[in-house]
Parts: C-alpha cells; sequence; structure tokens
C-alpha cells in the first residue's frame, strides 16, 4: 500500500477541523442525539399514523387513516334498515321466550357493513352457519351462532339446571340433536326477521341448509359488501351471539324503502301540490277540432289549385265526425243542429276504446 502524501494528508485535517467546530456549534444538539435512537411506544405510534381510540376517532379521521379507510366498503346509510332491525329484536324477546319457556333478553351490540369475505374470515369457529334465501328478492342471506349460543340453546331446550354452566367440548362436530334443536331455533329467528320486514316490504326467509364450515356457506362474491347486524341473546346465566348478514345485492330490490328515513316518505314529493295541481288541470280549457275528412294528396296537386279549384269531400250527412285536440283524436259523432247552431252528437269515445285495447294487448 503506498503511504499517503502530504497533500491528502493536509485534507483530511481540514475536514476533521470543520467537522470539529459543527459539533462545537451546535453545542446542546450533540448531546441529544442518542435520544433520538429511542424506540416509540404504542401510543405514539397510533398518534402519529392517524389513529385514536377515544371518542373523537368516531368524529373525525386523520393522517394515514383517512388513506386506510378508502379501501374499506363505502357504505350509504339504510335508517329504515335500522328500524327492521329494532323491530326485529322486541319480536325475537317475544318468540324466545315462548320457545325456550325461560326469560329472554335480545340486544343489538352493532350494525356494521364489511366485505363478505373479511366477515367469513372474522367468524370465531366452532359455530353454524344457517343459508336462508328471501324467495320475493331471489337472493341469499347468513345467520352465524356461535358455541355459546348454540351450548346455551340445548342445555335450556333439555332442561338444564339454571346457575350451571353449560359444558362444552370444544374440537368435536355438532352432534345430530344439537344441530335439531339449533335448526328449530334458526326457523323461529327467520320468521321473525319476516315478521320485521313485513311493514317495509312482505318477504318470506326460508331455511336452506346449515353448515359448520365458513367456506361451504358462501352466499356473496368475498369483495362484496353486506350489512351484519350482531344480536346478543341473554338468558339469565346463559346466552351468546347471533349474527344476521344481508349482502348489499339481496337488499337491492327494496333499497329505495330503505334509504327512506321514516315510512311513506315520498322523496321530495309535496301531495298537496300534486293535488293542487290536477284540480287545476281538470279546469283547463283546451280547442278541440271537428274534422269531417281527410284526404291524402300529393304536393304538386296541392300546388296546382288556383282561386276557384273545388275540393270534393267524401263525407255525407250520415258519416261520423272525428273530434280531435291537436293530433289526438277523442271522440266520433254525428253532426247536427242544436238551437240554431251546428252541433255534433257524441257516439264514439276513442280514448277508452284505445285504452281497454292496450290492456287487453298487454293481457
Amino acid at each position: 500500500m503506498s503511504e499517503p502524501t502530504d497533500s491528502t494528508q493536509t485534507d483530511d485535517d481540514a475536514l476533521a477541523a470543520a467537522w470539529g467546530e459543527a459539533l462545537a456549534a451546535e453545542g446542546g444538539e450533540s448531546q441529544a442525539a442518542p435520544d433520538a435512537a429511542r424506540v416509540l411506544n404504542q401510543a405514539e405510534i397510533d398518534s402519529l399514523l392517524g389513529f385514536d381510540s377515544g371518542p373523537s376517532a368516531e368524529v373525525e379521521l386523520s393522517g394515514i387513516q383517512r388513506i386506510i379507510q378508502q379501501g374499506l366498503v363505502t357504505y350509504e346509510r339504510l335508517p329504515m334498515l335500522e328500524i327492521v332491525f329494532d323491530r326485529l329484536v322486541r319480536i325475537m324477546s317475544t318468540s324466545l321466550r315462548n320457545f325456550t319457556s325461560d326469560n329472554v333478553e335480545v340486544s343489538i351490540d352493532n350494525i356494521v357493513s364489511l366485505r363478505f369475505g373479511d366477515y367469513l374470515n372474522s367468524i370465531p369457529l366452532p359455530a353454524m352457519l344457517a343459508v336462508f334465501k328471501a324467495e320475493e328478492w331471489d337472493n341469499y342471506g347468513l345467520m352465524m351462532i356461535d358455541s355459546a349460543m348454540i351450548y346455551s340453546i340445548v342445555d335450556v331446550l333439555l332442561g338444564g339446571r339454571r346457575g350451571t354452566a353449560p359444558m362444552r367440548i370444544e374440537g368435536r362436530p355438532y352432534t345430530t340433536i344439537e344441530r335439531t334443536l339449533v335448526e328449530r331455533m334458526i326457523h323461529v329467528v327467520l320468521a321473525d326477521l319476516s315478521q320485521a320486514f313485513d311493514p317495509l316490504c312482505p318477504v318470506n326467509f326460508r331455511f336452506e341448509r346449515l353448515e359448520t364450515n365458513p367456506r361451504f356457506a358462501v352466499v356473496s362474491r368475498l369483495a362484496n359488501a353486506a350489512v351484519v347486524a350482531k344480536l346478543r341473546v341473554e338468558m339469565e346465566d346463559r346466552g351468546g351471539k347471533i349474527e344476521l348478514l344481508l349482502p348489499y345485492a339481496t337488499l337491492e330490490p327494496v333499497r329505495e324503502l330503505l334509504l327512506q328515513q321514516f315510512m311513506g316518505e315520498k322523496f321530495g314529493r309535496d301531495s298537496i301540490w300534486e293535488t293542487h295541481l290536477a284540480e287545476e288541470l281538470w279546469e283547463t280549457e283546451i280547442e278541440i277540432s271537428a274534422v269531417l275528412d281527410e284526404q291524402w294528396l300529393k304536393l304538386s296537386q296541392i300546388l296546382s289549385w288556383q282561386v276557384g279549384s273545388r275540393l270534393v269531400l267524401n263525407a255525407t250527412p250520415d258519416s261520423l265526425v272525428s273530434l280531435r285536440c291537436g293530433n289526438v283524436p277523442l271522440f266520433e259523432g254525428r253532426m247536427g243542429r242544436r238551437n240554431g247552431r251546428m252541433a255534433i252528437g257524441i257516439e264514439r269515445d276513442l280514448l277508452r276504446r284505445q285504452g281497454r285495447g292496450y290492456a287487453e294487448g298487454r293481457g
């Protein structure tokens, strides 16, 4: 290796001197350098990324959280759907009391919207998944009953003593008795769900099949959006969760009804103004023409007319005269006189005849 020359050593000395002066000028900043390498805690990381677990998180999002939310399912609010689920809770509380002969309380944990694939991945196993069909809407939905609810309903229906937690044996398939008892409860819940939708739109939810593997309970594309209502059922010291999933494709036939703020909303229509407009239309004056005859002529014949030319009509005193408003034929009748004036006695109503013929053609 070659030894450094005098010029190279001089340049290194100058660079070292300049670096020492820079450090001396910074002063206290050089002492704070070790603190810059400290590890951030979870609260600081959440604050940096825009996550906040406090109450203000529901009001305003900031930072990367806004970008993350863009990848989630954006859904429109369906006010009437919330009313339907509230009605379902009241109906289920009564029907499950009659079904179990026990004191049952049903409540809504929350109503969320998410992708169907994300929901399947979040199902706590073991659980039972009931696939049902909305017959009038020609689409499917999903009901999830968790293991706590399954063992509780079996314990109640088979006469288990209160105050004793039901015995759970994990890692085994559900028996035929358990599946039968849970299926009976599913029929009760689906009947209540149909009754909850009745004021809005009559629909019958029919039970299709019962699955324990989420892969066999796919009722929609994994990327499609769905609404999930999470219900909590409490029977004194027992209970569990029931979750109802309705894909947006299933709710599409009644989307306009679910968008209402209240039952019977007209979406901006003013019934008072409509009634007033209809009444004024009946008082409208229109001009009616009495057509004696119609003929089709060539343009050359019309241009050859001169003063004194005669146009022979094919109408006779007994011919029917057509009464028209613009180009719309209204009536047909015969011409005569009444009180010294020309008059037409109406014999045929063309409007009603056209409407009857249109209805018969559609029938």
